[in-house]
């Protein structure tokens, strides 16, 4: 036999001998798994920076579901990895003692890593792993709390903003956030900067209105859960949820339709008013946003006389309440002295809120707002003054397009 083929016969047989070691490595299951090892073997995870975790490291030769678990002296499994999904290669993975939040008491304990190819093969390896001076102390929520539980973000004032509070026993980094009916979105929620620091131990609060205050529509209505998450240094966590429905919510939205206002004298339909009788206005308000707008007296049609003004009359401002106002060139005092419900309030949808019929415009809804105002003296060094009409957010805003609507000269005879 030629040397050629006899070298190529020696050859072929030493690849079919390496082919059936593998083969047989393989089957035997030893392959699956290896290099793994846990260091250091003891760990003191209290967050002083020495020994704190241990890694752990392996090698997988094909994809299979790796599990790595923790064993206590009564056989019960802690799984620190249930079951991951993995890819062939080499991994490498640091362990702080903490299992589902919660840091392991000090003791003696046993590793095992574990994978289970697709085929059904499974390969393990074990070894002992010792924690001492663990940080077992998780940080607490105390008195977690949400007021109100139902909120309505449209800036009417009523229910408009939600608290959110608990006391922090130790130092924690905390998150708090909704979680939308889906179960899926989360709306974060900032602290307000007070004394305690975010983080610290102590009282923290919560501000939160929706993002409507910055002209962002509020989360959709539904029922939502607040959930705060609090984790230490090591990684103990503490997660504390309450409930949370939004009604009603949006930013509100409303104008002088056409920015038209009708000022005239009742008595003779002219823009001259003598003194001592009487200026009237009419015009329309449109809510046109998606939420109601909440409102409150004098209704339409209220008479005023020129030295009166709505706190006179008894009609403070209501924080979030919209309303009808008339000012003119020359007031000495605050903006819109003359103020109306945005319309007749037996017209408007009421309601029994906290004990007060409180009357809303709901959205879509049109009405109209009548007034007249008494002059019993010269307003102005003129005698022709410029009045103007105004929708007016108290407490919060008048849009520029709802200030000095339609000035008109008004001519004061004596």
């Amino acid at each position: 036999m030629p040397k050629r083929i006899k070298f190529f016969f020696k050859i072929f047989g030493l690849v079919s001998v390496l082919s059936i070691v593998w083969l047989l490595t393989a089957c035997s299951g030893g392959g699956l798994l290896s290099d793994v090892s846990v260091s250091p073997e003891t760990i003191s995870p209290n967050a002083d920076g020495l020994t704190d975790v241990t890694r752990i490291s392996y090698e997988l030769s094909r994809s299979a579901n790796l599990s790595i678990y923790i064993l206590d002296d009564e056989g019960n499994r802690h799984y620190f990895r249930d079951a991951r999904r993995r890819s062939e290669g080499e991994y490498q993975v640091d362990f702080g003692g903490v299992i589902n939040g919660a840091m392991l008491p000090n003791g003696a304990y046993t590793w095992v890593v574990e994978a289970v190819a697709d085929d059904g093969e499974t390969a393990s390896q074990q070894g002992s792993l010792t924690i001492e001076n663990a940080d077992t102390a998780k940080p607490e929520l105390q008195g977690f709390s949400v007021y109100p539980q139902i909120f309505t973000p449209n800036q009417d004032g009523i229910d408009d903003r939600v608290d959110i509070n608990y006391y922090l026993t130790k130092e924690a980094e905390v998150s708090v956030y909704l979680i939308g009916p889906d179960e899926q979105t989360r709306y974060p929620i900032a602290e307000v900067e007070r004394e305690v620091k975010p983080g610290e131990p102590g009282f923290h609060t919560y501000d939160y209105e929706g993002g409507v205050d910055r002209g962002a529509d509020p989360p959709p209505d539904g029922l939502y859960i607040v959930r705060a998450e609090a984790e230490d240094r090591v990684g103990n966590r503490t997660v504390a949820t309450n409930t949370l429905t939004i009604s009603e919510g949006g930013v509100p939205r409303a104008d002088i339709v056409a920015a038209n206002v009708d000022f005239y004298n009742p008595e003779t339909g002219e823009q001259v008013v003598p003194l001592g009788q009487t200026l009237a206005f009419t015009l329309t308000v449109e809510n046109f946003g998606n939420v109601p707008i909440r409102t409150h007296g004098p209704g339409s049609g209220e008479h005023y006389r020129s030295d009166e003004n709505f706190n006179t009359k008894g009609f403070f401002e209501s924080s979030g309440s919209w309303r009808v106002g008339i000012d003119y060139e020359g007031n000495p005092s605050y903006a819109y002295p003359y103020r109306w419900a945005v319309g007749n309030l037996a017209e408007l949808e009421q309601r029994e809120i906290n004990g007060n019929t409180e009357y809303f415009l709901m959205p879509g809804q049109r009405a109209v707002v009548t007034g007249t105002i008494q002059l019993l003296d010269v307003i102005a060094d003129r005698d022709r003054v410029n009045f103007w009409a105004g929708l007016i957010h108290e407490h919060v805003r008048i849009d520029v397009f709802n200030d000095h609507v339609d000035p008109q000269p008004i001519v004061i005879g004596f």
